[in-house]
């Protein structure tokens, strides 16, 4: 069993040299795929046969396959083949054989060609030339050769007999590699931009033949063996070649394909071996199972008129709310599917733009919510394959709603079945284990100075981009990754080469990751969840930034709770804990984010943090949406939020839909909150003032900014064309008549939009032009008020925010 980051344990395929199952047992493990107790089977016949094929050493400099002369020959008696060298042979079976080709398959010799063949517990095996089968000579160890009087290689297939059945199939060792030389270039500088179609298992035709590529990086490693359920889990048969100096390590096995449960069998640099999960796999099973599985993928996407448009208006400039959801606790027990008939109308209905997914990548404890990953390329299986998620984000598309994952480049697990220390060496973390300890989580960081993890992390962010159609990531823990002093004490850590104490390498990482995620696909945007003042974060990269397209404004969400969360009679004394965002608001291009982290762990659910009676705190809830949707910025709400769920949030059951069931007696005041919720979007998007100019400081002014006594907040927002939207913000229980505003000159009449002490949201229906809410004009009058040369005369309702726009 494997500890995971949790201390929980996960399991993990037993090593074969733990068990003492007999012999007689795993006589059918082995390749070539038997029909017996639920294993796939490769039929002899049907079995493709490849070309001739001489198989060469990988590193042989300038080798080029012989031209075989016309075959005329039949099959003659064979002879013995010379005994393998002993060193050779002990590495094989062993599994720490940079080359296995070299001594497996069929090789020219003098007086002929030397088939030799691996195939623990076989009975027998024999090859099959030109419909002649000739018996090989069983060396011990599972190993069969003989040299056949032939003048070329030929075309060949062997029989393998296992209790008795004798199977077909191609030979494993008589393929020339399936991973191209360019490929291994762009890997070897860490350039590979669609680097999972170079790694990874892939189903393939190779050299004529149907199979599946099995290609892994572990360039610390003695050998690598596959294993998997087509061999009941004991990969002595299948060792993979090194493909030189890539530290790739590739092997293709006809017969395979998709559905395969795989490991990779791994001798480490100290001779212990150890299996591992694939760092490439695109789907893994259910946790707490942990093998990964052969995946193709046949959904056909319908969301081509989506992807042709989302580009066309640039995301600051565009309305953006976002309603984000963890897919597990949504709606528990929902498959990616079923979440398909439901999210996307859901979320269609409150009018959010966007839905933002935690993390969905492969994770072992559910409790994490996905922010330790051992699957960075493989969507979580518990919900589904990886075309079940396609068809919800194809869904979500159809519905016009964007859509928006949660991205976790900053750390990784230390379970011993997936990247950590992976061929037996620090390969995806840090060699300093001070740097590659993440003090806060217990995980591993990335080692972002070596050039192959960038590129596994930047092609993955590809990944999900290309494959899924994800409209955006919002890259996790940003500051823990741009600071080498995070969390650590003095000694703790080391100065860059400057002196200072920022990561330069993951600066590089994060500036080439959206780079490169910009220039190949335009209409996706980057998010930062990044909580200091680090300079530049939505900067472009040729201007220095860190090149993000948005930034979660983590100042303003802990300021306004802070603020919220007093008592009306104390709010004045924190009235610039409101104000102050204003001050910084278009250093960066913001999200305000009211997520998850904020309605957990003791810090209570939104409208649980409102001071007063149920009443209050409902109201108190409404008027922080509606000054939320109005101030500069996107807006993100975690789900439960929208309809004032009480308690915190908890993976194990989701929101409290109850709350929202009609017999429930407090059931519309849940419903109240929700259609402020649906309303707040459906207006936002109406006002262009909301979101055209949200990086633009001539898109706000105050009005009454200064209201501290009065716990009122009052500004406009303009639109590009001049438009003025008037919002204020009452945060005292008590009515407030008369309340002169001063507003722009040239609208003489204006109409209340949006009121959240509408009765129809659960409060008390004052308006603020006659006090009956049903948003009556107001006139202005040509009387100065806050420096400007008209104003109004308002009913500022309790605990509430109104919204007016010049008729």
């Amino acid at each position: 069993m494997a500890a995971g980051p949790d201390g929980r344990a996960h399991p993990s395929r037993r090593d074969p040299a733990e068990s003492a199952t007999p012999v007689k047992a795993v006589l059918s493990r082995l390749f070539p795929l038997v029909v017996r107790g639920g294993c796939r089977t490769v039929a002899p016949h049907t079995t493709h046969v490849p070309e001739p094929s001489p198989v060469l050493p990988y590193e042989a400099p300038g080798a080029a396959p012989p031209a075989p002369p016309e075959p005329e020959y039949g099959l003659l008696p064979g002879r013995p083949a010379e005994a393998m060298d002993g060193a050779d042979r002990g590495r094989l079976l062993a599994g720490a054989h940079h080359d296995p080709h070299s001594l497996l398959g069929a090789h020219p010799v003098p007086g002929g060609v030397r088939f030799r063949v691996l195939r623990p517990y076989a009975e027998s095996v024999r090859v099959v030339v030109d419909g002649e089968p000739e018996t090989l000579a069983h060396e011990g160890d599972g190993l069969f050769s003989g040299v056949l009087p032939l003048d070329a290689v030929p075309a060949y297939t062997l029989l393998v007999t296992y209790d008795g059945h004798e199977t077909g199939t191609a030979d494993p060792y008589g393929f020339l590699p399936a991973l191209g030389e360019f490929d291994l270039h762009l890997i070897g500088e860490g350039r590979h931009e669609e680097l999972w179609k170079a790694l990874g298992a892939h189903p393939m035709v190779h050299q004529g033949v149907v199979g599946t590529r099995f290609t892994v990086w572990a360039p610390n490693a003695q050998g690598v063996r596959v294993c998997g359920d087509f061999c009941h889990w004991d990969g002595a048969a299948f060792p993979m070649r090194s493909l030189g100096s890539s530290g790739v390590w590739e092997l293709f096995l006809p017969g395979l394909g998709a559905g395969a449960t795989y490991k990779f069998d791994i001798t480490r640099p100290d001779g212990g071996r150890t299996m591992r999960a694939d760092p490439m796999a695109r789907r893994a099973e259910v946790p707490p199972a942990t093998a990964s599985i052969v995946a193709e993928s046949s959904h056909a996407w319908t969301d081509g008129d989506w992807l042709r448009h989302r580009g066309d208006r640039p995301v600051h400039e565009a309305p953006f709310s976002v309603y984000e959801v963890h897919l597990p606790s949504w709606r528990p027990g929902l498959t990616y599917r079923e979440l398909a008939e439901e999210l996307p109308r859901y979320v269609a209905d409150l009018g959010f733009t966007h839905v933002e997914l935690m993390p969905v990548a492969e994770h072992p404890f559910g409790g994490s919510w996905g922010y330790q990953i051992t699957g960075f390329y493989a969507p979580t299986s518990r919900l589904g394959t990886p075309d079940d998620f396609k068809y919800l984000v194809d869904a979500l598309h159809r519905a016009g709603i964007g859509v928006l994952m949660d991205w976790v480049p900053a750390h990784f697990p230390r379970d011993d079945w997936a990247l950590a220390e992976f061929d037996g060496t620090p390969l995806y973390e840090h060699g300093d284990p001070n740097r590659a300890a993440h003090p806060d989580w217990g995980t591993l960081v990335f080692d972002y100075g070596r050039r192959e993890v960038r590129n596994f992390l930047v092609a993955n962010a590809l990944y999900w981009v290309e494959e899924f159609h994800i409209d955006g990531l919002r890259v996790d823990a940003v500051a823990s990754m741009l600071y080498l002093d995070y969390s650590r004490e003095d000694g703790q850590w080391t100065p860059n080469m400057f002196g200072g104490n920022e990561d330069l390498h993951a600066v590089s990482f994060l500036q080439e990751m959206n780079a490169t995620v910009y220039r190949r696909n335009p209409g996706v945007v980057t998010i930062a969840e990044e909580s200091t003042a680090w300079d530049g974060v939505t900067r472009p990269t040729d201007g220095g930034g860190l090149g993000f397209g948005l930034k979660w404004n983590m100042g303003w969400m802990h300021d306004s709770l802070v603020y919220v969360s007093k008592d009306p009679v104390h709010r004045k004394y924190h009235h610039d804990e409101m104000t102050f965002s204003m001050v910084y608001a278009y250093s960066e291009n913001y999200v305000l984010p009211i997520s998850h982290d904020e309605v957990v762990h003791g810090k209570q659910a939104l409208v649980s943090k409102m001071p007063g009676d149920w009443w209050q705190r409902r109201a108190g809830e409404r008027a922080y949406l509606g000054y939320m949707w109005a101030h500069p910025g996107k807006q993100l709400l975690f789900m439960g939020q929208e309809f004032a769920q009480g308690g915190e949030f908890s993976e194990a059951h989701g929101p409290d839909w109850w709350l929202l069931d009609p017999s429930y007696d407090a059931e519309p005041d849940h419903r109240g909150v929700r259609d402020l919720v649906r309303d707040l979007n459906a207006e936002y998007r109406r006002a262009p003032a909301l979101w055209e100019r949200d990086t633009d400081p001539a898109g706000f002014s105050w009005v009454a900014g200064d209201a501290a006594e009065d716990n009122v907040f009052a500004f406009l927002r303009h639109a590009a064309d001049g438009a003025p939207l008037l919002s204020v913000s009452n945060f005292s229980p008590v009515v407030r008549h008369d309340y002169r505003l001063g507003v722009p000159d040239g609208y003489a009449v204006w109409r209340e939009v949006l009121n959240t002490d509408s009765v129809r949201y659960g409060g008390g229906g004052v308006g603020v032009g006659d006090g009956d809410g049903d948003g009556r004009p107001v006139i202005a009058a040509p009387e100065p008020s806050h420096g400007r040369p008209a104003s109004v005369r308002l009913t500022l309702p309790p605990l509430a925010t109104v919204w007016l726009r010049p008729v």
